[in-house]
């Protein structure tokens, strides 16, 4: 019976001291395989991530040097390119200017002063003595031509000036002007001043004991010259030179009415840019131009455009001839206003028909 008594004892100090042991010293169970697989998932996806990434980087720059190495060789061509362009230049030597055949007179007294005088009346003469051209409003117009080029003195100082107020005249029998027009090839250029015709050889007037051949005709908006104070829609000035280099302009007034065979036939053919001539297959006949009667007035005058050189014989036409009013409209898109101002008559001596 001690025995059991003991032994019991035993038992139950042995099951005390096992309760109060501390935790710590309770060995732990290891972590189960199902929570530690989401954890090991997430690792693969962000090393996925970064190579990815990787890739993308690497082929950003690739496609970059790619594009620099493409743009280098285009940059290196196009300068064997100019390069070829310009050696080529070289070798050519400056374009040769290409003259009209269509207006010989104009080729063969070309280093004839007065002729090139007659060129500038319609404006193809450049402004080497200032940067500033003449023109007909603002900086460069008809006040200031003088100071533009010294060559232009007379604009300001000529005693016989043109255009004029024609009034006064002294009626007489004046020479009737024989004209010997015939249909001739011809050219037409916008020269920045007015829409110009250059006529072929072999066309002439006769008056006061000289021969003319013509030149050219163009025309001004409104007509510079009047007549006892009206002005006229337009003029065309046909510009005439003699064997000495002098010059003669007969002035057709153009007044609103009825359409225009010849006036149409050079509209039909306007340059589509300035200063390059249009070269119609097809003839002109400077007789349609002129009015049925012939009577005009004279006097002396000078160009109406820069150099305003005097020494020009003037023959108005007193009887106007009509143009409609679609071609008027043509002429004014291009050149609303292309006149010069009326200059003083300074006595000079003005004969009509009588």
């Amino acid at each position: 019976m001690r025995r059991y008594l003991a032994l019991l004892c035993s038992l139950l100090m042995l099951a005390s001291a096992q309760a109060n042991e501390p935790a710590s010293s309770k060995p732990i169970k290891p972590a189960s395989a199902e929570s530690a697989a989401p954890a090991k998932e997430e690792r693969k996806s962000s090393v996925r991530e970064a190579k990815e990434a990787a890739k993308e980087a690497a082929a950003k720059a690739k496609d970059a040097l790619a594009a620099d190495e493409l743009a280098a060789k285009i940059a290196e061509r196009l300068a064997v390119i100019r390069k070829d362009k310009d050696e080529a230049a070289a070798r050519l030597g400056p374009r040769p200017v290409v003259r009209s055949p269509y207006a010989p007179s104009l080729k063969k007294a070309e280093s004839n002063k007065t002729r090139v005088e007659a060129a500038e009346h319609t404006g193809l003469a450049s402004n080497n003595h200032g940067e500033v051209h003449w023109s007909y409003q603002g900086e460069g117009g008809p006040l200031n031509w003088a100071k533009l080029n010294p060559a232009n003195a007379k604009c300001d100082s000529g005693e016989r000036q043109s255009p004029i107020d024609i009034r006064d005249g002294i009626r007489v029998d004046l020479e009737p002007i024989a004209f010997d027009y015939k249909p001739s090839r011809f050219n037409v250029i916008d020269n920045g001043h007015t829409i110009q015709v250059n006529i072929g050889a072999g066309n002439y007037i006769s008056v006061l004991g000289h021969n003319y051949e013509l030149v050219q005709f163009h025309f001004h908006k409104p007509s510079e010259e009047r007549v006892n104070g009206k002005s006229f829609e337009m003029v065309a000035h046909l510009v005439h030179k003699d064997a000495d280099g002098r010059l003669a302009v007969v002035a057709v007034l153009l007044e609103r009415g009825k359409a225009h065979s010849l006036v149409q036939a050079v509209w039909n053919n306007l340059p589509l840019e300035k200063n390059e001539a249009v070269q119609p297959l097809t003839a002109l006949d400077m007789n349609q131009i002129l009015p049925v009667k012939r009577d005009y007035y004279t006097y002396m005058g000078s160009l109406t455009t820069p150099p305003c050189s005097e020494g020009v014989l003037w023959l108005v036409m007193k009887e106007p001839v009509e143009i409609s009013a679609d071609q008027l409209a043509i002429f004014s898109r291009l050149y609303p206003m292309n006149a010069r101002p009326l200059q003083k008559i300074s006595g000079r001596l003005i004969k009509e028909s009588n």
